[in-house]
């Protein structure tokens, strides 16, 4: 199993237990394969918009009835015409919605070209596109979503893609390996596919259990420091449930899981994640607020916290998977943000990458730490006049009160601590380095997640268009 899927990273030790140990995940355990859940067909095929020739075109459709959907995306200013279009028919299914929840057939994915600041023309391009599925299907334009990933500025060949959703319909399958061709036709610079699946029980109609299904798909490890989404992602379920229940959990979601991950620091023209629900399971429509919400939240946040990580672990160029865990902070929000600023530091990726305990870089990135602009906190839970006055400000924070353990071993406890610096440069010479950091303030706990910082990420991002 691929590092850093649904458990909690378990790093050497070398010290004795009871400093610092990782957070426990009281999540549902996720396992890292395709898992259709009923309601749906797949597929993938190549239609040529690669030059390499590899697949590059997904499709994944209901089988009867639209699918509830909900939606998070990028908050660059720089928008891809596939969010714009995805907003516009999701607002069309579902007045009021916002264009963040509605209903939808499909979802059409291409990969090797962004579709982003290509014009009006580009725009077209999309619409024709989602005219095309809907053709297809029998469906309507407006009940089709979609993703693109690739180069900026470069236009989807709109023929080729044509020719590829009418040889791919017919194939498409309500099979796992359906699923997994899409999660391949996705990829552009992953070395893995990001597969997540988990299953839980809700209450049926006569009060036995009914099994249910949330499985997963991801791609991008390169371009991530993700402000309401990560790069590309779908999430489905055969559960039943209306769109603004969806929506309601995948936003705070989003905030705990890909919204925690990065790779470089920059936030993607495409971050897209897509959440849809069949209700092809016996179950009943989950409430909004009802116990049966929770436990449904809880199994697509395992789904989405491991495709972060997957994501994290294949980061461009990345040898180690940083993961970083904060304790005694003021409240989660607090904890989070730091979390986020220690895996989002140059200089602590690329000491991981040196195997170098080098504990300084973790208390500056700590002490750099900022919240979230006022929306994202509200996404995340705050109501919005706590919210306002929080907004882009330090956590609390006292220097005297911080610990830091890199790789099992405490190396800072408001002072600098003697520790044996071969054995934990040992210990970080990992698929995973842990990163744990107690503020010493409160009961506020957060992760977040990254990868180190290599001389082949320089290489591949020099060479990209190239």
């Amino acid at each position: 199993m691929q590092p850093g899927a649904g458990d909690p990273p378990t790093p050497i030790s070398v010290q004795p237990a009871g400093v610092l140990q990782p957070l426990p995940n009281s999540l549902p355990p996720v396992e890292e394969r395709a898992a259709l859940p009923a309601g749906f067909r797949a597929g993938g095929t190549i239609a040529g918009i690669k030059p390499s020739g590899r697949p590059d075109l997904g499709l994944i459709a209901t089988l009867r009835e639209p699918a509830a959907a909900a939606a998070v995306f990028t908050r660059n200013a720089v928008v891809a015409a596939p969010i714009r279009i995805s907003r516009a028919h999701l607002n069309a299914t579902e007045i009021g919605g916002g264009g963040h929840f509605g209903w939808a057939d499909a979802v059409i994915s291409t990969a090797g070209s962004a579709n982003a600041a290509t014009g009006p023309d580009g725009e077209a391009d999309q619409a024709e596109i989602c005219k095309a599925v809907a053709a297809a299907l029998e469906t309507r334009a407006e009940r089709t979503l979609a993703l693109s990933t690739g180069v900026i500025g470069v236009r989807l060949p709109l023929e080729k893609v044509r020719d590829g959703i009418a040889r791919l319909v017919p194939r498409l399958a309500a099979t796992d390996a359906g699923l997994e061709a899409v999660a391949g036709a996705m990829m552009t610079t992953d070395t893995k596919i990001k597969l997540a699946t988990t299953v839980m029980e809700l209450p049926g109609p006569d009060g036995a259990p009914v099994r249910v299904t949330v499985s997963g798909i991801a791609k991008g490890v390169g371009m991530i420091h993700p402000r309401m989404a990560t790069m590309l992602s779908v999430v489905l379920t055969d559960a039943g449930a209306a769109p603004d229940t969806l929506y309601g959990l995948l936003a705070p979601i989003v905030q705990r899981t890909w919204n925690q991950l990065s790779v470089d620091g920059d936030t993607s023209t495409n971050d897209t994640v897509f959440l849809l629900a069949s209700g092809a399971s016996r179950a009943p429509q989950v409430a909004t607020a009802s116990p049966e919400a929770a436990i449904l939240g809880r199994a697509i946040e395992a789904v989405a916290r491991s495709l972060a990580r997957q994501q994290a672990a294949d980061g461009e160029g990345a040898s180690t998977l940083i993961t970083c865990q904060v304790s005694g902070a003021d409240d989660d929000h607090d904890a989070r943000a730091v979390a986020r600023s220690v895996v989002s530091s140059s200089l602590l990726k690329a000491a991981v990458h040196g195997r170098d305990p080098n504990w300084g870089r973790v208390a500056s990135a700590a002490g750099n730490a900022r919240l979230p602009d006022e929306e994202l906190l509200e996404a995340a839970g705050l109501h919005h006049t706590e919210a306002m006055p929080r907004a882009g400000r330090g956590p609390e924070f006292e220097l005297e009160r911080l610990r830091i353990a890199i790789a099992g071993t405490l190396v800072f406890a408001g002072a600098p601590l003697p520790f044996d610096r071969d054995a934990v440069r040992k210990a970080m010479d990992a698929p995973e380095v842990l990163i744990r950091l107690d503020l010493g303030l409160g009961k506020g706990t957060g992760e977040a997640f990254g990868c180190d910082l290599t001389e082949q990420y320089v290489i591949e991002n020099a060479e990209y268009t190239t």
